[in-house]
C-alpha cells in the first residue's frame, strides 16, 4: 500500500502532536501528584500567617492559620457539607482586617441547612487554608453559633484528571492513524482498474 506524501505528512504531524500532548498530560499528572502529596502533609506543619492571596499550586494551601475578622463587609453563600457529611450551605464571611493581616480574607465561618446568613459581627478565627475560585478561603475548625462546623478541606477534592487526558490523546492518535489507512487503502482499492465484461 503507497501512502500519499503530502497527505501523510499533515496526519503524521497531528498523530506526532497528540501523542506529544499524551507525554504532556504524562508529566503534569506525575506534578499534581507530587503537589496533591505535599498538601496532604501540609496540615501537620505549623500555622502560617494569614494572606489575602496566594499564586495558584502554593505550598501553604492546607496549612493551619488565623484570621482577625474586625468587621463582616459581605456573605457568600455555597454549597457545602457539615462535618457529619450533611449537604447543605457553606457559609463565608467576607472580613475586613487590619495590619499586617492584608486587606481582607474570606472565611467559611460554618455550616447551615439553609442558605440564611447566620449573625456573626467578626472574631479571631482559626482555621485551614483552602482553594476559592481564583482566590483562597480560611475554613474554620470550628462553628460560630447558629452553624454547624463545616468537613474540613481535604486535598482529596482537588480532581487529578491526567491520566484520562493522556489516555484521551493516545487514542485520538490511535483512531486518527486507522483512519487514515482505512481511508488510503479505499481509495487504492476504488483506483484500480475493474475487469472487462466476459464474453
Amino acid at each position: 500500500m503507497k501512502f500519499p506524501a503530502v497527505a501523510t505528512i499533515i496526519v503524521g504531524a497531528a498523530i506526532a502532536l497528540m501523542i506529544g500532548l499524551g507525554i504532556w498530560q504524562l508529566q503534569r499528572k506525575g506534578e499534581k501528584e507530587a503537589l496533591l502529596a505535599q498538601y496532604a502533609a501540609a496540615a501537620d506543619l505549623p500555622p502560617v500567617s494569614w494572606q489575602a492571596t496566594l499564586p495558584p499550586g502554593d505550598p501553604m494551601l492546607y496549612r493551619r492559620s488565623s484570621v482577625n475578622c474586625i468587621g463582616v463587609t459581605d456573605w457568600q453563600t455555597i454549597s457545602g457539607r457539615s462535618a457529619q457529611g450533611e449537604a447543605g450551605f457553606m457559609q463565608i464571611a467576607e472580613c475586613r482586617t487590619g495590619g499586617a493581616e492584608g486587606p481582607g480574607a474570606a472565611v467559611a465561618v460554618g455550616w447551615t441547612a439553609r442558605p440564611d446568613h447566620p449573625q456573626w459581627t467578626g472574631g479571631v478565627v482559626n482555621g485551614m487554608i483552602a482553594p476559592f475560585g481564583d482566590r483562597i478561603k480560611l475554613v474554620s475548625d470550628g462553628a460560630i453559633p447558629g452553624t454547624k462546623t463545616l468537613a474540613r478541606p481535604s486535598p482529596k477534592d482537588i480532581p487529578n484528571n491526567h491520566l484520562s487526558y493522556a489516555i484521551q490523546w493516545f487514542l485520538f492518535a490511535l483512531i486518527a492513524a486507522v483512519i487514515f489507512v482505512l481511508a488510503v487503502r479505499r481509495k487504492q482499492r476504488d483506483a484500480r482498474p475493474h475487469g472487462g465484461a466476459a464474453r
